[in-house]
């Protein structure tokens, strides 16, 4: 399947777990796939690597995408490597158990950094890069959002899905 030929696609939190199985996915469909990571450099590497073992185009970049100089390397990189994007995958995220009283200035922030300035962040780098044809942003939601889980109320406010 090559529906993704000459396309560039960035997932961020694509060291593990689901950012992994889409990267791969898209690498499948064609894609060249950059893998964000934001502590995991060896698994985004290794899941590169087997990208590339299969024929594909992967890269493993570093960055926190709570950080606006961090983002913005990350697609100076994507520019660099692929020279150009047509797919972002918002998939980075944090999920940290609480009861509500134990909600902390630090949790709450660590939270909202990633799953919600992150996410901002990025849409914004790549809505600078598409081209005349646009691009696809795909922003991840969870199951949470919509059936809360005991202690999970900043990832649920987050992960629910939204209908626009």
């Amino acid at each position: 399947m090559d529906s993704l030929s000459d396309k560039v696609a960035i997932v961020t939190g694509a060291s593990k777990g689901i950012g992994v199985g889409i990267a791969t996915a898209l690498a499948a469909a064609g894609a060249r796939v950059a893998m964000n990571y934001s502590s995991d450099r060896d698994g985004a590497e290794r899941a590169a690597q087997a990208i590339i073992d299969k024929g594909g185009k992967a890269i493993a970049v570093g960055a926190d995408v709570s950080k606006v100089a961090d983002v913005a390397r990350l697609f100076k990189e994507v520019d660099s490597a692929f020279g150009r994007l047509d797919v972002l995958v918002n998939n980075a995220g944090v999920f940290r158990f609480g009861a509500f009283d134990k909600i902390t200035e630090e949790s709450f922030h660590l939270h909202y950094n990633i799953n919600v300035l992150g996410a901002i962040l990025t849409v914004q780098e790549a809505i600078k890069r598409f081209g005349a044809d646009g691009g696809s942003i795909i922003n991840l939601s969870s199951i949470v959002g919509s059936h809360p889980v005991a202690g999970a109320l900043l990832y649920g406010q987050r992960k629910a899905p939204s209908k626009h």
